[in-house]
């Protein structure tokens, strides 16, 4: 009779195993002078990884990419296990205990027809969550790390304030605010002061990520497919330029336009 399958269960424990080895006395000397800190940079590199395979369809790398994505959870663990902080049993039990009782209208007897109850609700049982625990009041936007890419925390405390009351009535008046901060920056720029036109750029961007809350459109993903259709397009320039034996630095604008526009035509 041949073995059956491992479960998932048995495959992530094989993981957990594998860590505690390369963490262990004999295990391996990089992995063992790793720190909590240490490790951050893999876990931002490792998560930008996992939205590109997305963002390339690429479901082959997606499959890679969140084994890689998995070990930060459990690298992070087996250090905090070592200390006598926690161990990723742990953590399995915490996130399965929250999505089970922020879930009422799945797991009870709630009711939420739609993603925005859906989320009004979890935003409920999260602050009924902190008054259990004896946790003072946050404000609004404390829970917003500040520690995320501006963008998307831009992105979260537009939708935050915008849920609370405070935000524009129309898209009418989100886009009289885009021309207005517009007009600031040219004056701040005819000012030629670095701090005014650092801060009107950072009030335009703010107000971009708003007006695209208002068309529904993530802006995070809208730039990071204008990223994408940049590159696609100069490297149709670079090789143009490369068939004639040239490279952009040493090519006029006219020639790199040129070929901009047959890549845009394509």
């Amino acid at each position: 009779m041949s073995e059956s399958t491992p479960t998932a269960g048995e495959r992530f424990q094989q993981l957990v195993d594998v860590m505690a080895k390369l963490r262990s006395p004999g295990g391996c000397p990089w992995d063992r002078e790793q720190s909590f800190d240490s490790i951050k940079p893999y876990t931002l590199e490792e998560t930008y990884e996992v939205l590109d395979a997305i963002d390339n369809r690429d479901w082959r790398a997606l499959c890679e990419e969140l084994g890689d994505f998995l070990l930060q959870a459990v690298f992070y663990a087996q250090m905090a296990a070592e200390e006598g902080l926690f161990r990723i049993e742990d953590s399995l039990d915490a996130i399965c205990t929250k999505l089970i009782r922020r879930h009422p209208h799945v797991f009870a007897d709630g009711d939420a027809a739609t993603p925005g109850q859906v989320k009004a609700r979890w935003d409920q049982i999260k602050e009924e969550e902190q008054k259990e625990r004896g946790e003072e009041p946050k404000g609004l936007l404390d829970n917003i790390p500040r520690a995320m890419p501006a963008l998307v925390q831009a992105q979260q405390i537009s939708s935050k304030v915008a849920a609370a009351g405070f935000d524009w009535e129309n898209l009418h008046q989100v886009s009289e605010k885009v021309r207005e901060e517009l007009a600031e920056l040219e004056r701040a720029r005819a000012g030629a002061n670095p701090g005014d036109i650092e801060a009107e750029i950072g009030d335009l961007f703010f107000t971009l990520v708003n007006l695209a809350r208002f068309l529904k459109t993530d802006p995070e993903q809208a730039l990071r497919k204008t990223n994408a259709k940049f590159r696609r397009r100069f490297a149709y320039v670079e090789r143009g330029l490369a068939v004639q034996g040239k490279t952009p630095a040493g090519s006029s604008i006219e020639e790199m336009e040129a070929l901009w526009r047959q890549a845009k035509a394509l």
